[in-house]
């Protein structure tokens, strides 16, 4: 497979671009290559700029749930865009989207729009904290929820893959009132929270972990971390970047049926464009500007291009039965990598919640940061690349998850598990 030209286009990139790349894990540092650089999508397909085809599993890491350039999404940005791209003012789309959230997710009264995924969890954080009066927040190792300073401690996503310990320009003073503990741990979660729960204004969770490759919460997990909360007064954040309207059209509250204080959307909410949400209790969300004292603000937040697309995706993630079907290819596709794990003789730890999914390469199980590190992240490289040279795009990092889209077909998914068994076998 020739990729002459993204090579190229990447020395180019890296002149101008740190790293060459907008975003660290797409670098492919982690998995020993050079990354392609992409030219067009649609469906389940991508192609890169030297002409080649992949079936892809990263989905944008997450929003394109109906493929690539979907028809109705694209018509309805084709739309929207006619009529302006920004305008600084609030528009009807907003507000129909807000509708749309505030019906779907249980324990949103009220959403505000942001731009991205980080600026819906800092928002929330600051929100917890003016409504509270307190300032400790405290979150769980391997959990990303974005690059603001309180998060960047014993973080997910690129700050493993990379192998970064947090990061040098987040002040000594920000990093004291952040408290990172271990994910599934009950019992260091209620100690943790009994002995400082007059200083912790939350408690920001990703309810099922998406940045140290897929972790489920236990069976009791969640459901101890909100009666501690409640007991305690600390408000219970759910960031649902990944998990909204991907594990169910109510996200993971309505998929385990625990109510967070607030809930922070972003991905699938915008149909693949810029966006972000947080919401939740309307007497929180009244603490913020122009109701409250609590500021926040954003000129492109509510951006009718974005609103548009978001309106358009979820429409369609109402059609009757899409979350069966979804997650029963998901299913189907997770069954077949454990039998070419096994079929190979390799330690490999499949983890699955709905569409979401981790095969780790380590004797399982995987339960939390620490279980997660012990994957050889070496032999997934390997893995990796002979998968890409294979027309199959996986995420270019262990400690990622791969999504599916309603767009792959099970044909496709049947390649998949006869070129997943081909490469673990030249593994073994």
């Amino acid at each position: 497979m020739e990729t002459k030209i993204s090579s190229r286009m990447f020395e180019m990139a890296k002149k101008v671009i740190p790293g060459g790349v907008n975003s660290p894990v797409r670098a492919c540092k982690s998995v020993g290559c050079e990354p392609v650089f992409i030219q067009k999508a649609k469906g389940s397909h991508i192609y890169d700029v030297d002409g080649n085809e992949y079936l892809d599993f990263v989905c944008s890491w997450g929003p394109m749930i109906h493929g690539h350039a979907n028809e109705e999404i694209m018509d309805a940005v084709t739309d929207a865009v006619k009529d302006g791209t920004s305008f600084g003012a609030p528009t009807t789309k907003e507000m129909a989207l807000a509708s749309m959230v505030v019906e779907a997710v249980p324990s949103i009264e009220k959403v505000r729009f942001v731009n991205s995924g980080t600026e819906a969890t800092m928002s929330a954080v600051r929100l917890a904290r003016g409504f509270t009066g307190k300032d400790v927040i405290v979150k769980f190792d391997g959990c990303y929820h974005g690059h603001a300073d309180s998060f960047l401690i014993k973080a997910g996503s690129g700050v493993i893959t990379l192998g970064i310990p947090g990061s040098p320009g987040v002040p000594e003073d920000i990093v004291k009132n952040t408290i990172s503990i271990p994910y599934n741990n009950e019992d260091l979660l209620e100690k943790t929270l009994r002995e400082r729960g007059a200083e912790i204004a939350c408690v920001i969770v990703e309810p099922v972990a998406g940045n140290m490759g897929c972790v489920a919460p236990s069976a009791t997990f969640l459901a101890r971390l909100r009666e501690l909360t409640e007991e305690l007064n600390i408000v219970l954040i759910f960031d649902e970047v990944i998990t909204g309207f991907r594990l169910a059209y109510g996200g993971a509250q309505e998929h385990f049926g625990i109510m967070p204080d607030l809930t922070c959307l972003g991905k699938i909410i915008g149909g693949g464009l810029p966006v972000g949400a947080y919401g939740g209790r309307a007497d929180i969300m009244d603490q913020i500007a122009p109701d409250g004292p609590v500021y926040q603000a954003g000129t492109l937040s509510g951006n009718p291009l974005a609103m548009a697309a978001g309106i358009a995706n979820l429409r369609l993630l109402q059609r009757p039965d899409f979350y069966k079907e979804l997650n029963e290819k998901a299913e189907f596709l997770a069954d077949g990598l454990k039998k070419a794990a096994e079929s190979a003789g390799i330690p490999v730890t499949l983890n699955r919640v709905g569409s979401l999914m981790t095969g780790f390469f380590t004797e399982g199980p995987v339960t939390d940061f620490e279980s997660a590190m012990g994957s050889d992240a070496d032999r997934y490289a390997v893995h990796y690349r002979q998968m890409l040279s294979k027309g199959i795009n996986l995420a270019p990092s262990q400690f990622e998850v791969a999504f599916v889209s309603s767009a792959h077909t099970m044909d496709e998914l049947k390649t998949v598990v006869e070129m997943t068994e081909w490469s673990f076998k030249k593994l073994a």
